[in-house]
């Protein structure tokens, strides 16, 4: 699943920076699962093929990366074994993702008087993803404090190249928090902006900003506009570019002249959907689609290696906590207070060293569900009525690229799509996990947004199982502040008013972290779950009418509201 916000993780690894990490445990070697002649949906049949698609060498698949490639060639491989028809590029099972990569150029930099500041220590800069404007030669303005009354209006900074100071306290906002967004909207017109709060951002945050940005590139930018340039930068920073202490200055005294450039150039970054289809039984209704989908990407690796287990007992106390409190938060004095005993987690085996996200259950558990439902239609003797488009997308923890980008470019005829069913992280739901969880949770997001009549199918349909789910729905009200109904790739196809599903176990631990790893999967829910959508697959694909959309459809190219 999309994260909201890197920083959550980011701060369980300030919490942990000297601990160390662990090697998979149980990996299997990587090959493609053995044929069988049975097409039941099992948990050893999943627990096979999980192992292998979480598996250390597949690096986290990180879209854009040779690893994601990797991970979409056995998906592919898999889909023909089965005999599914492809329905990607040029009659092949991918539709290529027109991925890019944005760094900073390495001639960057800025300097005053001669003297240089280095990005990453002295200043560093946030790609806006399109062109900046030079901002060589440019007078240096103090626009004062952010929030002040005496902030420089944006006609008084056009054309200089600002520098912004921020309060800071312990009932303040991080200075990280500053609005980037807003700033850049109000000065849109002046050459550079820098914000003064460099020192307050953890290193982990500066090397995050350090990694090349990832965007989808849909068709060569057609918009001349081009923004100032945006960098944080530390008081010496500050001090150079004004030529006095920022303490020492009022908004609008003038400054130094600032030379150079800050600019990001881009490389493409292959990364692919994986498409397939099974056709339909009925002549009348084959031109019409039921999409079963699930992200093949996660979130790659990390440089430096840390303690698997004694990360994971640490996020351990920390859910445990969050369990128990009323609000589900936890506090950031009751986070200092969590104390992991290293030395009597090394007495039960050796420390494990781990560097991997393999997101077993983020997306692992969906991509294998898919694969496994998929295998189960093949080999059914009696077909549904109209026909199945499965669809693996990349790019999701990115921004949800693969699936914007399939329904902005369907290779079906979009309006024959009559429901999407969707599922991101199937594979926990414990008591552990989720208040209320255990064998029957299920979180279910977004099925009466557009259909009612898909949402009561799925009661339906659930009602008849022998071992029927209890869902929680608390995660698909209005204004829910995790926003799931906008942080998976169902909203791409909700967007255009296409009727939609999201099936999800939930949140754990685990989420984003190296520990996300198959040992923790509950083969026998995973199971259960993938049953229950191709059971739900079924009823949709064999109904006499199209899913009924009676609900207002959203703007396809405005912004999600849950």
């Amino acid at each position: 699943m999309q994260a909201v916000g890197r920083f959550v993780v980011l701060g369980a690894f300030v919490a942990l920076t000297t601990q160390a990490k662990a090697q998979t445990g149980a990996a299997l070697p990587l090959k493609h699962a053995p044929a069988r002649t049975q097409t039941a949906i099992t948990p050893a049949d999943l627990m096979t093929r999980l192992y292998l698609y979480s598996d250390d060498s597949m690096m986290g698949r990180l879209a854009g990366s040779e690893y994601n490639l990797k991970a979409t060639a056995y998906i592919a491989a898999e889909v023909k074994r089965f005999g599914l028809q492809p329905a990607g590029d040029s009659g092949g099972y991918f539709q290529n993702v027109p991925l890019v990569k944005r760094q900073l150029d390495a001639s960057a930099g800025l300097s005053v008087d001669g003297a240089a500041l280095r990005p990453w220590d002295d200043f560093v800069p946030r790609d806006p993803g399109i062109a900046t404007r030079s901002f060589d030669g440019a007078q240096v303005v103090y626009a004062g404090v952010l929030g002040d009354s005496t902030q420089l209006t944006a006609e008084q900074a056009a054309g200089k190249f600002i520098v912004i100071g921020v309060r800071r306290g312990p009932n303040l906002p991080p200075a990280a928090q500053v609005n980037r967004g807003a700033l850049l909207a109000k000065y849109r017109t002046s050459a550079g902006i820098a914000v003064a709060a460099l020192e307050t951002f953890p290193p982990q945050a500066i090397d995050f900003f350090r990694q090349p940005q990832t965007i989808l590139r849909d068709a060569p930018p057609t918009d001349t506009t081009t923004l100032p340039v945006y960098v944080y930068v530390n008081a010496a920073g500050a001090r150079t570019l004004l030529g006095a202490a920022l303490d020492s200055v009022r908004a609008g005294a003038a400054g130094k002249t600032v030379h150079g450039s800050v600019l990001f150039v881009e490389a493409p970054a292959p990364a692919r959907n994986v498409v397939a289809i099974l056709p339909g039984s009925d002549p009348k209704l084959r031109g019409e689609y039921v999409a079963i989908g699930a992200h093949n990407d996660h979130i790659g690796f990390d440089q430096e290696p840390v303690d698997h287990d004694s990360l994971r007992a640490f996020n351990d106390a920390v859910r445990k906590l969050e369990l128990a409190a009323p609000n589900h938060r936890v506090s950031p004095d009751q986070i200092q207070q969590i104390h992991v005993n290293v030395d009597s987690l090394h007495r039960l085996h050796p420390a494990r060293r781990d560097s991997i996200y393999n997101g077993a259950d983020d997306d692992g558990s969906g991509t294998t569900a898919v694969l496994e439902i998929a295998q189960a239609f093949a080999g059914a003797k009696v077909k549904p009525k109209r026909s199945l488009i499965f669809v693996w997308h990349t790019g999701e923890e990115l921004g949800l690229f693969g699936s914007q980008y399939f329904t902005d470019h369907p290779t079906v005829t979009r309006d024959s799509i009559v429901a999407q069913l969707n599922m991101d992280m199937v594979g926990r739901g414990r008591a552990d996990d989720e208040n209320g969880g255990g064998p029957g949770y299920l979180q279910l997001i977004g099925t009466r947004r557009l259909s009612t009549e898909l949402g009561d199918l799925i009661e339906t349909v659930n009602k008849a199982r022998k071992q029927p789910f209890s869902f929680d729905y608390q995660f698909d009200a209005t204004g829910h502040p995790e926003q799931y109904y906008c942080r998976s790739d169902h909203y791409m196809y909700a967007r255009y008013g296409i009727p939609i599903a999201f099936f999800t176990t939930g949140n754990h631990r685990d989420y984003h972290q190296v520990t996300d790893e198959p040992e923790y999967i509950d083969y026998d829910k995973l199971a259960h779950v993938a049953q229950f959508v191709y059971d739900i697959a079924t009823a949709v694909a064999n109904l006499d009418h199209r899913v009924v959309v009676d609900k207002p459809k959203p703007d396809p190219h405005g912004n999600c509201v849950q």
